[in-house]
């Protein structure tokens, strides 16, 4: 009878077991089925469209109109993403004339807007926001004493009834409206670049210490009006330069390139330019840091040319040359272009954003792998349409800024 009992125990711990296994193979079926619909794109790109949007190789993910973002009347500006290190989540941060929304994108067809940092003075077409170590840095131009809000984002994970209106954490007011704000995020240090060139910085780059994030020290400023950056440690292929903190400047009719390693004793180590220049705008490295990728805003309207942007071979950063210009379909006006991996992502304002294999750089022979249009109504030569764009999550979302219509996720088709 002891053996037939001990039989029959195993005998129902196995069912047991069984069972269990069962709900959790079902619940692992549900939790892949549910994780499926939550990736479902809003609409796929099937024969050149996603919804009424031009389109190949990008499917719509989602789309938050402008008024949602930044209220009535309202325009959008600049983009940048952050990732918060506790929960992975994705947060679009949306720059608008009216302050920043925060968009929380980890479910990509199913964004929630957690809530809005007004600006601080005036309202503004140009705002530009970075991110350092979960603090958002954010600046306008050519809106008064605005000087730079700072945001601790690690509060919007705590926000229980969307949307709420936030208060900045620190707000510097050493200067007044500035173009753009760049931040090289393995160093403590955000630049303030494109001051105001009547107020005593005269149009200079601030460096600011943010080693505490939420008290920024103003330590030095480069001389010079630069209209965008990107900060990098260089790790190219001029080995002269190699560690170097460097500041790479488009400095609206030239390039500039800056060792800043020692913050009170900035050096020049190039300054070069181009043919046909119209606005030297915004650039970008390969990430090889071999080559510079510029895009011009205004060439195609000086000029009449198609989308240009123009590529320096910086292997010799004391002297870079020009490599070659690469062109592309339509006549729209480019903007702010980045990198990652063999991709460069332009927005390209009124033909969206641009995605172009650079794997052939060396060659001369980028080609274009895929677009997203977020302004179907025209490619003509004008500030309408795709602003920015940010490609840097690691989900592989893009977040599209788009001045007339808001905010896009896009996500390469399967």
């Amino acid at each position: 009878m002891k053996k037939l009992r001990i039989i029959g125990l195993v005998l129902i711990q196995y069912v047991v077991f069984l069972v269990i296994q069962s709900c959790d193979n079902e619940s692992v079926l549900n939790h892949t089925d549910n994780n499926e619909e939550l990736d479902a794109p809003l609409a796929i790109c099937e024969n050149g469209f996603a919804d009424v949007y031009p389109c190949n190789n990008y499917d719509l993910m989602s789309h938050i109109p402008i008024a949602s973002l930044g209220g009535a009347n309202s325009s959008g500006n600049d983009c940048w993403g952050w990732v918060d290190s506790q929960t992975q989540k994705e947060y679009v941060l949306f720059g608008t004339s009216s302050g920043v929304a925060f968009v929380d994108i980890s479910i990509p067809n199913a964004p929630v807007i957690i809530g809005n940092l007004p600006t601080a003075t005036v309202n503004s077409p140009w705002r530009d926001v970075k991110v350092f170590e979960d603090h958002a840095y954010i600046v306008a131009d050519n809106a008064s004493n605005h000087g730079l809000q700072v945001f601790d984002l690690k509060k919007l994970r705590n926000v229980t009834n969307p949307p709420e209106t936030f208060t900045p954490d620190a707000h510097s007011t050493r200067f007044g409206s500035a173009h753009n704000i760049v931040i090289n995020e393995d160093r403590a240090y955000a630049y303030v670049v494109g001051t105001n060139r009547s107020s005593s910085y005269l149009g200079g780059t601030i460096f600011f210490d943010i080693a505490n994030p939420i008290d920024p020290v103003n330590i030095n400023v480069l001389a010079g009006y630069s209209h965008d950056a990107q900060v990098v440690i260089y790790q190219g292929p001029d080995t002269e330069h190699v560690g170097k903190e460097l500041f790479i400047g488009s400095n609206e009719n030239k390039v500039v390139i800056v060792d800043i390693t020692d913050k009170l004793n900035p050096i020049q180590i190039a300054n070069f330019s181009y043919s046909n220049v119209g606005y030297t705008h915004q650039g970008w490295l390969t990430p090889d840091h071999k080559y510079f990728i510029l895009g011009d805003e205004t060439d195609e309207m000086n000029i009449g040319t198609n989308t240009k942007t123009v590529i320096f071979d910086l292997s010799d950063l004391d002297n870079p040359t020009f490599h070659f210009n690469y062109l592309g379909p339509t006549q729209a006006i480019d903007h702010n272009g980045y990198v990652k991996e063999n991709t460069f992502y332009l927005a390209s304002y009124t033909t969206g954003v641009r995605m172009i294999d650079i794997s052939n750089i060396e060659t001369n022979t980028p080609s274009e792998i895929g677009y997203f249009d977020t302004y179907p109504e025209d490619n003509t030569t004008t500030f309408d349409g795709a602003w920015s764009v940010y490609p840097f999550f690691p989900s592989g979302n893009i977040a599209i800024s788009d001045i007339n219509k808001g905010l896009f996720i896009v996500k390469k088709s399967n």
